[in-house]
């Protein structure tokens, strides 16, 4: 049975770092929920691209998912971090030992629902808005601390995508698709 991982899109969010880390989890299998916070299916970006989610985040819950994992940009980080089913979502994800991920500023979102762990990533200046301890600003691309994977911005999106496929389905799919990418500067 494929692996599910949840991606939730609020207006605002980083459209590189959602495109590619939905792309790349579908490359290697795994079954992607985009879902919104809201009725609204059309969602825009942070750029001005919109992205159609599969359907409303409400009603999901933790055993119905795999990973949660949340693009940055911080207009969506915001509203994933007042969110109360994407917070909730978060506890309960932490409380089972499921995993979580977050890039770019979407770590915030982490820290106020209390699941950022001891060391973390994100994009350079957002760890002023969560915490300066455990930030690793020269880390490489992905931060792994327990159960929760970080990663820095949309430069670093497609490694993100790698580094969960690795986790969730193996190093030979990782290895195939890193080469199949051209992604020779993932780490």
């Amino acid at each position: 049975m494929a692996k599910k991982v949840l991606v939730p899109i609020a207006e605002g969010f980083e459209e590189i770092e959602a495109v590619s880390i939905i792309d790349v989890l579908r490359r290697a299998g795994i079954e992607v929920l985009v879902r919104s916070l809201d009725n609204t299916l059309e969602v825009k970006g942070a750029n001005g691209i919109t992205l159609k989610a599969d359907g409303a985040l409400e009603g999901l819950d933790a055993d119905a998912i795999d990973m949660i994992v949340l693009p940055g940009g911080w207009g969506g980080t915001d509203r994933l971090a007042e969110d109360q089913n994407v917070q909730s979502l978060l506890k309960a994800m932490d409380a089972k030992g499921k995993a979580i991920g977050a890039i770019c500023a979407a770590p915030f979102a982490l820290n106020a629902a209390g699941v950022l762990k001891e060391k973390f990533t994100c994009y350079p200046s957002v760890e002023e808005q969560i915490r300066r301890e455990g930030y690793m600003a020269d880390a490489q691309q992905v931060v792994e601390a327990q159960n929760v994977m970080t990663s820095r911005g949309p430069g670093t999106a497609i490694c993100f995508g790698l580094e969960i496929v690795k986790k969730l389905v193996g190093d030979d799919t990782y290895n195939a698709l890193k080469e199949g990418l051209l992604a020779t500067y993932c780490e």
